[in-house]
């Protein structure tokens, strides 16, 4: 893999962070941690943590300094910087304070984000599902932008990556990083031929020895198809995507005509995306790390491309072969 390193030495986003290869190991909530970032920054790639992964503001700093102890390479934090995540003032006050590279925004305005993390060189990305919204984190200096595309697992867009990379590459000139349908190497050869200059993969990782989550889940990463991926808005206040297993189909995957109802109240829509993103996390948390038949696996897509469970390290090593190959 080392002779690999020189295909990508002028890409602008492996220059801007300085990696091997233009590739982020998505934040995956309740997924990511510290060992799966350890070894993804030491394949070549960088990668985010979600800070919403640790309950306590001690646990989140002992994982960013635990990952700085043990590699110096670049790696960065999810924040969901809308008013929902009553803990992002104090995650976003940690992230600067202990230097991390980067910091990926979501779910909301990052002009705080933007504005402490200017003043300490730390770059942030933000992600946008169309061209409004880019315009917007341009506006206020994102380093670069986040393309979360139709083909994206979890909070998924609604346009295709061969059309709104397209689309941000002729509006601006900072990188863009595409976020869904990359699983391997011959999909990151297309996605860099549409215009993006990075990827940002979470689904494949799932299956990756190191992640946290159960074989049961692992197992059907593998046994389930993009045909099987649904949307449901029962586990947060926004559509996410998931495998549509027998669970799903038997609680459907519309929200309840009172949650509606009350998502319209605009006094009570803040608390009542709190409690259903709560309720969500607890049902999400349960299916991926105990057994269950109350299974809400979340995934992209690209589960079609999943057929076997791999190290971190395996999956980076083969993903790059394929593209040389491809």
């Amino acid at each position: 893999m080392n002779n690999s390193k020189a295909i990508f030495k002028d890409n602008p986003f492996c220059k801007l962070l300085g990696i091997d290869y233009p590739i982020i190991m998505a934040p995956m909530f309740l997924i990511s941690n510290a060992e799966m970032v350890i070894q993804a920054l030491e394949s070549g790639i960088t990668a985010a943590i979600p800070a919403l992964n640790y309950r306590t503001d001690v646990a989140f700093r002992e994982a960013i300094i635990d990952i700085k102890s043990k590699t110096n390479k670049p790696f960065g934090i999810n924040l969901i910087v809308n008013k929902s995540n009553i803990k992002y003032p104090a995650q976003l006050k940690t992230c600067v304070e202990l230097g991390v590279d980067f910091i990926i925004t979501s779910l909301g305005s990052p002009e705080e984000t933007i504005r402490q993390c200017k003043a300490k060189g730390i770059k942030v990305f933000c992600d946008v599902v169309d061209l409004k919204f880019a315009q917007k984190v341009a506006d206020l200096g994102a380093d670069a932008i986040i393309a979360v595309n139709a083909e994206a697992g979890g909070h998924a867009g609604n346009i295709p990556l061969k059309e709104l990379i397209p689309l941000l590459k002729a509006n601006f000139e900072i990188p863009i990083i595409s976020a869904g349908g990359v699983a391997t190497g011959k999909q990151l050869k297309n996605a860099l031929n549409y215009g993006t200059e990075a990827v940002s993969i979470g689904t494949l990782f799932i299956a990756a020895e190191e992640s946290p989550v159960t074989d049961d889940y692992k197992n059907a990463l593998i046994e389930y198809g993009a045909k099987d991926i649904v949307r449901t808005s029962n586990l947060s206040g926004t559509p996410l995507t998931v495998i549509n297993t027998p669970y799903v189909q038997k609680v459907g995957t519309k929200a309840s005509y009172f949650q509606k109802m009350l998502m319209k109240n605009k006094r009570l829509k803040k608390y009542v995306k709190m409690i259903i993103t709560y309720r969500g996390m607890k049902s999400m948390e349960k299916s991926a790390f105990k057994a269950s038949y109350k299974t809400f696996y979340v995934a992209g897509p690209t589960i079609e491309d999943i057929k076997e469970i791999k190290t971190v390290k395996k999956i980076v090593s083969d993903m790059i072969q394929q593209y040389t190959e491809a």
